[in-house]
């Protein structure tokens, strides 16, 4: 998919053409139908997800979904938490990425804090899925096993394992993809994956507790406000501790800058 947008390779290089606040390389026209095309494409992507809880709100599935009002939804809720995720996690984290695994993103694009926003877009449709499937592991463990010591043993071996293996994967599938680049590959397959798996240590668990009422037509439910704070919280809990890597290690962190 990303290769329908890479139709030409425009350079930022190019010191002619004026620069803008959001295209921080020169805008030729290449430059700017390529930015436009990666920002439809992501957001073509995370669309489907975006829409799904006034569109389809029971997801074929007999869902409690489709008989509750849609800030009720857990679709909906779901959706904002993955959102503000994902928009913490593009604003900030992606910097520890430039400073700790000296990563590069270098394909034409709108910015927002030298982050592609394209990519606000990207992780909202990554991030659903890999949280959709760390909830049905976690789910399997909490249902198919008796509460206790085992059990939660069970629980965080799941999560330690799906995190270094959701980050490993996505590493490893999006190597060949030639504007996103590292100094060292080895080092971002292996020691990059688990810093990478500092995510979903938080998140995954976060995620699947922060709504525990999902298929109950009464009872209490978690609030739109609730859910933002959830998982603003997560993603605080996140940025300590990259930092607290990012301390150990003794490499300075940059913030921003073309």
């Amino acid at each position: 998919l990303i290769g329908i947008v890479q139709l030409q390779k425009p350079s930022c290089k190019e010191e002619k053409p004026p620069s803008s606040r959001f295209l921080p390389c020169a805008v030729t026209e290449p430059t700017k139908r390529a930015a436009w095309g990666y920002l439809y494409l992501c957001g073509g992507l995370s669309l489907p997800f975006l829409l799904q809880p006034f569109v389809l709100p029971s997801c074929g599935m007999n869902s409690p979904d489709a008989h509750r009002k849609w800030y009720e939804r857990y679709s909906m809720k779901a959706n904002l938490w993955i959102a503000v995720y994902s928009f913490i996690g593009n604003y900030w984290y992606t910097h520890y990425f430039y400073s700790v695994l000296k990563a590069r993103y270098s394909m034409p694009a709108h910015r927002l804090n030298n982050v592609p926003i394209a990519l606000y877009f990207a992780t909202h449709f990554y991030f659903s899925t890999y949280h959709a499937f760390s909830n049905i592991l976690l789910r399997w463990v909490t249902r198919s096993f008796e509460n206790g010591f085992m059990r939660n043993v069970l629980f965080w071996s799941v999560v330690v394992s799906f995190s270094y293996f959701t980050a490993f994967m996505e590493t490893l599938t999006i190597s060949s993809y030639p504007y996103y680049s590292f100094e060292d590959k080895h080092m971002a397959y292996t020691t990059g994956s688990a810093f990478y798996g500092i995510y979903f240590l938080v998140s995954f668990p976060t995620f699947f507790y922060f709504e525990t009422q999902v298929d109950d037509k009464e009872g209490k439910h978690t609030t739109l406000w609730e859910t933002f704070v959830s998982s603003c919280g997560a993603g605080m809990m996140i940025l300590c501790l990259l930092d607290f890597v990012r301390l150990y290690i003794g490499v300075n962190l940059v913030v921003g800058g073309a």
